[in-house]
C-alpha cells in the first residue's frame, strides 16, 4: 500500500495550525463530496483520502503520533510500550532506540512487524511467556461525519469510509451538531490478539433551512402583511413536516409569538417525539402607497385621533 502524505493531501505544511487544517478540510470535503461529484471515482477517493487526512491531523494526540511514526502512527502506543517492555527486561537497547529515535519519514513497509518479532519471539528475541506481554487494543480512530440539518430530520442509513474501509451506519433523527457516539471495535485492529480499538464520530450539522434550530426546538420569523395583522384572516406556513394553516387574530401586534406544538425538530432516540416550532410574527409596513391608499390611511387615522 502506497504511503499517504496527509499533509499533502490537505494542501499543507508540517507547521500547519488547528485552525489551517480545519479550514483545508472543510474546503476540499466541499469540494470532493460524492453528492456534488456523483459517479465520479477520482473524487470519491479523493473524499476519503481527505477524511482520513482530517480524522489523523485533527486531533492533537494522533498528529503528534503521525508526525513520530509517519504511517504507523496507529502503532505508536504499542511501539512505546514494546520499548519500555524490551527496557525491563534487558535494560535497553544500547542505543537501538535510544536518543529519541524518530519513525515519521522513511519507515519501510515491515519495519513494525520486523521490531516487534524481535521484541516478542523470533528473530533473536525474547521467547515463550514474553510472548504474551505483547497483546494490545488496537488505535481508537476519530472521525468527523458532515451533514445538513434535513439530513438528520429522520432516522437513515449511511456509508462512511474510515481507514479504506466502508462502514454502514444508522444514524438517529435528532443528532446535534458536534456530538459525538461511539462505535465499539470499528477502530485500529488490536495487536497480537488484542481487541480493536472504538470508532469515535463527531457529527458536524450545517443548517441548510430557514429555520434556527435549539435543542428540540426550531424558531422561524414569518412576514404578516398589515392588513392581516389588523384584519386577522390565514396564513400558511411551511414546516419540516409539510405545510400548516395558521389562523391569524385580528389586532395581531408586531413580534407576536405562535407555538406549533410537536412541529419542532425529532428528540434523539425518542421515536415520535418531536420538539416545537415557535413562529415569530413581523409585520410589514406597505410601500409605493397610491393616492387613494393614502387618503384612506388619512382618514383612518382622523377616526382614531
Amino acid at each position: 500500500m502506497d504511503y499517504i502524505d496527509y499533509y499533502k493531501v490537505l494542501g499543507l505544511n508540517k507547521n500547519a495550525t488547528e485552525k489551517e487544517i480545519k479550514k483545508a478540510y472543510r474546503k476540499l470535503a466541499r469540494k470532493y463530496h460524492p453528492d456534488l461529484n456523483p459517479g465520479d471515482k477520482v473524487a470519491e477517493k479523493k473524499f476519503k483520502e481527505i477524511n482520513e487526512a482530517n480524522e489523523v491531523l485533527s486531533d492533537p494526540e494522533n498528529r503528534k503520533k503521525y508526525d513520530k511514526y509517519g504511517k504507523d502512527w496507529k502503532h505508536a502506543e504499542e511501539f512505546e510500550k514494546a520499548k519500555q517492555q524490551q527496557g525491563a527486561y534487558s535494560g535497553g537497547f544500547g542505543g537501538g532506540f535510544g536518543g529519541g529515535a524518530s519513525y515519521g519519514g522513511g519507515y519501510n513497509e515491515g519495519d513494525y512487524s520486523d521490531f516487534f518479532e524481535s521484541m516478542f519471539g523470533g528473530r533473536g528475541g525474547f521467547s515463550g511467556g514474553s510472548r504474551g506481554a505483547g497483546k494490545f487494543k488496537g488505535q481508537d480512530i476519530k472521525a468527523e461525519l458532515q451533514l445538513n440539518l434535513t439530513d438528520v430530520y429522520k432516522t437513515h442509513k449511511r456509508t462512511l469510509t474510515v481507514n479504506g474501509k466502508d462502514i454502514r451506519l444508522t444514524i438517529p433523527a435528532g443528532v446535534e451538531d458536534g456530538q459525538t457516539i461511539k462505535i465499539k471495535g470499528h477502530g485500529g485492529k488490536g495487536v497480537n490478539g488484542g481487541p480493536n480499538g472504538d470508532l469515535y464520530i463527531t457529527f458536524r450539522i450545517i443548517n441548510n433551512t430557514k429555520y434556527k434550530r435549539n435543542g428540540n426546538n426550531l424558531y422561524l420569523d414569518v412576514d404578516l402583511d398589515l392588513y392581516k395583522a389588523v384584519l386577522g384572516g390565514e396564513l400558511i406556513v411551511d414546516t419540516l413536516s409539510g405545510k400548516v394553516k395558521l389562523k391569524v387574530k385580528p389586532e395581531t401586534q408586531n413580534e407576536t409569538k405562535v407555538k406549533l406544538k410537536g412541529k419542532g425538530f425529532p428528540v434523539y432516540k425518542k421515536e415520535g417525539q418531536f420538539g416545537d416550532l415557535y413562529i415569530t410574527y413581523h409585520i410589514k409596513i406597505p410601500t409605493n402607497l397610491t393616492e387613494k391608499e393614502k387618503e384612506l390611511f388619512q382618514e383612518l387615522a382622523k377616526l382614531r385621533q
